[in-house]
């Protein structure tokens, strides 16, 4: 369980910034599955740990504290349980969630296209890490994602592996997998999907 001195030393040592969406996104999920008292649930845990935040005064285009995001998707996490099939729904629901992502599919609609504009969205939301797509193929039929400088919880990797492939999915049409092939949490140097269809 996480403390109030543990929330502080994240959200004080956790570097960068990510867009008030990246919350919203997140959030929005919690609404749909647990309710408005889902929602509470949340706020009261992040007040509990010193991080007050509340749904309602997130700004959607507003940078916060990257660390008080990382502290928010592990209070959502400790405060509900969610088993990793879970947390790879919320991932998939952030897309049906996000505005931004529904404006970029209609644009880039080839993964061609999108493995050029991955680094630019990604920077959209965060101001660090860096997001690549060093391989693809229709053909194949793969995708290979490569998230660098972004070691942020075990929470986050789950949520990428429920979003990468339902973000894909609108690309390719076809259902999806994914598989996380390498991980900074057991040593890699950069966090690397493959998704499949």
């Amino acid at each position: 369980m996480l403390t109030k001195q543990e929330a502080k030393k994240i959200v004080e040592q956790t570097k960068g910034e990510a867009r008030g969406v990246a919350f919203k996104d997140d959030l929005d999920f919690i609404l749909d599955l647990k309710g408005k008292s889902g929602l509470k649930k949340v706020e009261s845990r992040m007040a509990e740990l010193g991080c007050p935040l509340k749904y309602k005064e997130i700004k959607t285009m507003g940078f916060y504290s990257l660390g008080l995001e990382v502290v928010m998707v592990m209070s959502i996490q400790e405060v509900f349980n969610f088993s990793e099939e879970e947390i790879k729904r919320w991932g998939a629901s952030i897309v049906k969630f996000s505005f931004f992502i529904k404006i970029f599919m209609k644009y880039f609609a080839s993964l061609e296209l999108i493995s050029r504009q991955v680094p630019s969205i990604w920077r959209r939301y965060y101001t660090v890490g860096d997001l690549e797509m060093p391989e693809y193929s229709e053909k194949k039929r793969y995708v290979i994602l490569r998230l660098k400088n972004f070691k942020m919880s075990p929470v986050h990797c789950q949520i990428y592996k429920g979003f990468f492939p339902k973000v894909t999915e609108m690309v390719v049409k076809n259902p999806t997998k994914c598989k996380e092939t390498k991980c900074m949490f057991r040593g890699d140097p950069y966090h690397e999907f493959l998704i499949t269809w």
